[in-house]
């Protein structure tokens, strides 16, 4: 903001007009640091921190990964509030479609990776969920003019059940709890797998809807179009017959008054010829 109230700017009515105009920028730029959008913010600062955490002193020190699980869990949190956040109290910004996304993958990638460069994840886990991830990423810009795909159930049992279970592999979990992050991080994959097909699907379904509303719409702009011009052209045509049939009429007219005019100027001629035989008979007489 300028600091500068719309009163003060002095001048016509043109000035304070841009005054307004330099406001509602301000506005819009300011309401990118919203909430939603600092925690957000929040999330992609903590994932080189993540990263540095779990790795520290080779990566195996139990305190170390714990505290690399704290950063972890709260990125996990900040994720549902920012979101929640946004929708409720309408702070949806560009920004925030673009970063919380990418925030997301981000933490989820860097976890994945990490634990399988350590050898506690199998790498063609994390190559699972990483295609799946990032090929549904451009699987939303290829059907985007058709439509959004809303966030299913599943999908929400897939992010809850990814997060709990690399969760679980980042903390130096022993045991029956060890046994456990791996069941649970076998769901996670199914569940991965499962809706990445089902957006698939959805996304291919969409598409075609929207290919054959394309091509609807297109054949009634065309349909529109050939009426239109099909009407222009019966106009035309009884503006040409209406010409035609006023120039016909015109000529009708002018031959009668020729006619006419004719037979008028003849009439004294005749009239001297009938006098001049009248003098001849009644001089023989």
């Amino acid at each position: 903001m300028t600091g500068v109230p719309a009163s003060a700017a002095g001048g016509s009515g043109a000035t304070p007009a841009r005054g307004g105009k330099l406001g509602a920028a301000a506005v819009n730029q300011a309401s990118l640091w919203n909430i939603a959008n600092l925690l957000t913010m929040a999330r992609l600062v903590l994932v080189p921190g993540f990263v540095v955490l779990l790795l520290h002193d080779g990566g195996y020190d139990p305190a170390w990964r714990s505290i690399a699980w704290a950063a972890f869990a709260i990125a996990m949190i900040t994720d549902v509030f920012d979101g929640h956040l946004a929708r409720k109290y309408n702070l949806v910004t560009d920004f925030g479609k673009i970063a919380d996304p990418i925030a997301d993958k981000a933490i989820m990638g860097a976890a994945l990776i990490c634990l399988s460069y350590l050898g506690d994840l199998p790498w063609w886990v994390t190559g699972v969920i990483l295609f799946r991830e990032l090929g549904i990423t451009l699987m939303r810009f290829w059907v985007i003019r058709h439509g959004v795909i809303p966030a299913s159930r599943g999908g929400k049992m897939k992010t809850l059940a990814q997060g709990t279970a690399v969760g679980m592999y980042v903390l130096a979990l022993t045991g029956p709890l060890a046994t456990l992050r791996f069941w649970v991080m076998a769901v996670a994959v199914v569940l991965t797998v499962v809706t990445g097909l089902d957006y698939v699907r959805q996304a291919v379904v969409l598409r075609r809807q929207g290919l054959r509303a394309e091509k609807a719409a297109a054949a009634e702009a065309a349909a529109e179009q050939a009426e239109a011009a099909l009407e222009s052209a019966k106009d035309e045509g009884r503006a040409t017959r209406k010409a035609a049939r006023g120039g016909s009429h015109g000529a009708s007219h002018g031959a009668g008054a020729a006619g006419t005019a004719g037979a008028a100027s003849e009439g004294p001629g005749d009239a001297e010829r009938v006098s001049g035989n009248r003098g001849a008979a009644e001089a023989e007489r």
